[in-house]
């Protein structure tokens, strides 16, 4: 899954799915659901803050990293926003270019001299393991940072499907492989069909949670920007930069800060409107997917029983 939405969407079903098989792991997740949560969105996507600067209102717009030439605001002009850290500045996409990799571990490494720190995917497994082992070691007392590894670890698996980066595997979507055209449909569909029908899930609470959490000092270390120690960097002694952790540390608190911020704009991009022909989407929404519309074709079968029929029908999207 890729989004605030697909992302949640993906560690909820997970922490049922682990529920339901009495895995030892899903007291954590319940005990700590919003920081399981803010893992599997936060743990990842440290470019979430402010791509610009609304010129007419002065509010920060935007999503790092995704090019704005207006304001959605007002549709006037915009200025770039950037992260200010003693005497520099930083644009998200310089974040990201720095820290993206870091996350993501088997893709996302910007610089050329990073590109051999990516992690083969049949390495994955192993690090992860490292790093459980590690906040249960180095991090207690106390599990919370425990559920926030596990989210993260759903976000970087969710990545690798949706984005066909796990070998083996290519997703056709509405328009071949994930693009930033269909991502609005698994968004629209996710909200509302899985999470509110199907999950019964409120979405503003569970949103405004996830952006109240805590920086995770475990972060740092599955970062590896923080001083290298224990079992990942016993085993994994490469890419470590202690020198980025105060950078990062405001970096994380910056992400928070702005998904408080983005949650009442995402509820309010997402909503259905009424219209004579039934409900329907955001008018910006549709014209993203090529001028498709929202569909009150109820989804069969659900997702949560047939989801890989589902993910090739995208039931509820029309052309029409």
């Amino acid at each position: 899954m890729s989004g605030i939405i697909g992302h949640m969407t993906y560690a909820i079903l997970g922490g049922k799915a682990a529920a339901e098989r009495k895995l030892p792991v899903a007291p954590i997740l319940q005990r700590h659901y919003a920081s399981y949560l803010a893992g599997a969105y936060l743990g990842c996507d440290i470019q979430t803050m402010p791509e610009a600067i609304c010129v007419d209102t002065g509010q920060e717009v935007g999503y790092g990293t995704a090019k704005l030439e207006k304001s959605p605001i007002t549709g006037g002009a915009v200025k770039p926003w950037k992260l200010k850290f003693g005497n520099d500045e930083y644009t998200p996409r310089e974040i990201a270019t720095l820290f993206y990799g870091r996350t993501h571990l088997v893709f996302g490494w910007r610089r050329k001299e990073d590109l051999k720190h990516t992690l083969p995917w049949d390495h994955l497994a192993d690090l992860a393991g490292l790093v459980v082992a590690d906040a249960i070691e180095l991090f207690g007392p106390g599990d919370r940072h425990l559920a926030y590894v596990f989210g993260w670890l759903t976000h970087v698996v969710g990545d690798s499907l949706i984005k066909s980066i796990r070998p083996g595997i290519t997703l056709n979507l509405l328009d071949g492989k994930y693009t930033p055209k269909n991502r609005p449909v698994q968004d629209l569909v996710s909200f509302h069909e899985v999470g509110r029908k199907e999950l019964g899930l409120n979405w503003k609470n569970l949103m405004a949670d996830l952006a109240a959490t805590p920086v995770e000092p475990v972060q740092l270390h599955y970062m590896r920007v923080a001083r290298p120690r224990g079992r990942l960097a016993h085993d994994f002694p490469n890419a470590w930069e202690p020198k980025f952790e105060p950078l990062v540390r405001v970096v994380l608190a910056e992400n928070r800060r702005y998904q408080a911020i983005r949650n009442g704009r995402l509820i309010k991009q997402l909503a259905l409107r009424k219209t004579r022909s039934g409900l329907q989407c955001d008018e910006e929404l549709s014209r993203r997917t090529g001028g498709r519309r929202w569909s009150r074709r109820p989804i069969r079968p659900t997702f949560a029983t047939r989801c890989g029929r589902w993910v090739k029908r995208w039931p509820t999207c029309s052309s029409k």
